[in-house]
C-alpha cells in the first residue's frame, strides 16, 4: 500500500480543542504533502471555513482540493466547483416541516452564505457562521424564491437543551430514506441530499485523480465522518476522541486531537 491521498476532517480531528492545528501535526502533514501525497480537508464547513487551514498547510490553487458541506460539494482551492449536489424549494419546505418536530433553529447553507427564517438565533448557529466566515441572512418565508437551492441544512439548539435529542428521535423513517442525516454534535443535526457524503465525495475525487481507493487514508471522529469509514478499501484512522461507531469501523485508533493523533498515525503508516 502506497498512500496517495490523505483526507482529514477538521473539527475534533485536524483541529485541537482550541480550534488550531498543532505544530507537530502541521509539520507532519507538510512532510506528507512534500512526498507528493494529496492532503484533502474533508469538512462539514463551506470552503470559506476551510481555507484558513489550507493556507496554514501550504495548500492552494487549482491542483489542491477540499471536500466541503459533508461531501455535497468538492472544490479546488481556487474556488472552482468540481461536484455539487443541491437541494431545492421542495426540500426547503420539507425542512420547515421537520423543524416543527422540536424547538430548534434551522439554517440553510450555500456556497455564498447561510440563510434562516428564524429571528432568534441559537449560539451554535452563530458559532457555525463565525467559524466559517459566513454571514447569516434572516428572511421571511415569502422572501425565499421558488428557485432557491442549497447544499446543506443545519438544525441547532443551545447546548443545555434537549430539543436536538427530541428532533433526532422524531425524524420519520422516510426522511432517512430521502436524505443523508447525521448528528454531528450533541446540539446539531446536519442534513444533505441523499448520497451526498464525505465517503462518496472522496471516491469521486479519487477517481478524478486516478487514485485507487486502496491508496486513500482517512481521519475522522464524528457522525459526519462515518461514510468515509464505511468504505472497505480506504485506510481508516479513528481519532482517540472519536465516537464508538467510528472506532469500531477503523483499521487503527490513534491518539486524540489534542495529542497529535494525526501525526502519530502518519509516522506509523506513511512517513
Amino acid at each position: 500500500m502506497a498512500i496517495k491521498l490523505i483526507a482529514v476532517d477538521l473539527d475534533g480531528t485536524l483541529l485541537t480543542s482550541g480550534n488550531a492545528i498543532s505544530p507537530e501535526t502541521l509539520r507532519t502533514l507538510q512532510v506528507a504533502h512534500g512526498m507528493g501525497i494529496k492532503v484533502v480537508l474533508a469538512s462539514g464547513r463551506p470552503l470559506s471555513g476551510v481555507m484558513p487551514f489550507e493556507t496554514q498547510l501550504g495548500l492552494e490553487g487549482p491542483e489542491e482540493y477540499a471536500v466541503v458541506f459533508n461531501g455535497a460539494v468538492v472544490q479546488d482551492l481556487s474556488g472552482k466547483v468540481l461536484m455539487s449536489q443541491e437541494m431545492d424549494y421542495h426540500d426547503f419546505e420539507v425542512m420547515l416541516r421537520l423543524q416543527r418536530l422540536a424547538h430548534v433553529n434551522l439554517h440553510f447553507e450555500t456556497t455564498e452564505r447561510f440563510w434562516t427564517l428564524d429571528r432568534d438565533l441559537s449560539v451554535q448557529m452563530q458559532i457555525n457562521a463565525a467559524l466559517t466566515d459566513n454571514e447569516i441572512r434572516v428572511r421571511e418565508r415569502k422572501e425565499i424564491p421558488q428557485d432557491f437551492t442549497f447544499n446543506k441544512v443545519g438544525f441547532t439548539c443551545p447546548k443545555d437543551s434537549d430539543q436536538i435529542e427530541k428532533l433526532w428521535n422524531s425524524i420519520p423513517y422516510w426522511a432517512f430514506e430521502s436524505y443523508d442525516i447525521v448528528r454531528s454534535l450533541d446540539n446539531c443535526i446536519e442534513l444533505n441530499g441523499i448520497g451526498a457524503s464525505k465517503g462518496n465525495a472522496l471516491m469521486n475525487l479519487a477517481e478524478r485523480l486516478k487514485i485507487s481507493p486502496e491508496d486513500v487514508m482517512v481521519f475522522g471522529d464524528q457522525g459526519n465522518d462515518v461514510s468515509m469509514f464505511e468504505n472497505p478499501s480506504f485506510k481508516k484512522i479513528a481519532m482517540g476522541n472519536a465516537i464508538e461507531d467510528i472506532k469500531e469501523k477503523a483499521d487503527f485508533v490513534t491518539d486524540d486531537n489534542d495529542h497529535n493523533g494525526i501525526a502519530k498515525a502518519l509516522k506509523k503508516f506513511v512517513i
